[in-house]
């Protein structure tokens, strides 16, 4: 059953194209893994499935409802973004942050299960400032999971984190996906993304693949585009930061 439909979209900041005739589809319990290079559109493709960018052309729907004309949908999303900006000074727990992501206020049992999903049960009344990178991260994803969303979407979630924690993060992904969760995340770890996911998605502006994980990493030709594609981007990109 598809959950997830996106048709037509593009995307323009300043007449420069961001994002080009996206179409693709998600079905429930899919693990999708978006790869592509730096500037390629994964985030402001993000921004708009979350209605964060409403200044798109085409459709976007969750759960078959445009999501310009509801934004139900957003309680059945989880979302964790890459390196969440916070003042790590600010006295606040890893318990009070996995509770603003509760639907009810009070609900200390949910709290207590989702810090045992992601394993930091032990750090709830530790304040997030004093935690490892990987640990904070972790926190971020129990807020998202605290709601009991129906989708997890998350945007480079283990960039800055250290070998053991990206570990651990991938392994708490594979049991989430084990308990039907639907996982939509972009990463430039291939290797992670042909080992978790079911379906990938290349994107560099426009979507040049969209299919079965084994189908994109078992094919020579595709791997290859992929890597040129990501060479000339990152080419680009360097000659205008000069």
């Amino acid at each position: 059953m598809k959950i997830v439909e996106i048709k037509k979209l593009n995307v323009k900041y300043n007449k420069s194209i961001t994002l080009e005739n996206i179409n693709f589809d998600v079905e429930q319990n899919d693990f999708l893994g978006i790869i592509g290079p730096n500037g390629a559109g994964k985030t402001t493709l993000f921004s708009c499935m979350l209605g964060m960018i409403n200044q798109y052309c085409g459709t976007i729907k969750f759960f078959n409802e445009d999501i310009r004309k509801s934004q139900e949908y957003l309680k059945h999303i989880g979302y964790v973004q890459q390196k969440p900006q916070f003042d790590k000074n600010f006295p606040i727990t890893v318990h009070e942050v996995i509770k603003m992501g509760l639907r009810k206020n009070h609900d200390d049992n949910r709290i207590n299960e989702v810090l045992q999903q992601v394993w930091i049960h032990e750090l709830a009344h530790k304040r997030i400032g004093e935690l490892s990178a990987g640990q904070q991260q972790r926190v971020f994803i129990a807020k998202a999971l605290a709601g009991r969303p129906k989708i997890l979407i998350l945007d480079e979630p283990v960039t800055g984190i250290d070998k053991h924690s990206t570990e651990l993060f991938y392994d708490i992904l594979t049991k989430l996906h084990q308990n039907k969760i639907t996982i939509i995340w972009s990463s430039h770890d291939l290797n992670a993304v042909h080992m978790l996911a079911n379906k990938v998605a290349c994107l560099n502006r426009t979507l040049f693949f969209h299919g079965v994980s084994n189908d994109f990493f078992n094919n020579d030709n595709l791997l290859k585009k992929y890597s040129e594609s990501s060479m000339q981007e990152h080419i680009q990109n360097h000659q205008n930061d000069l």
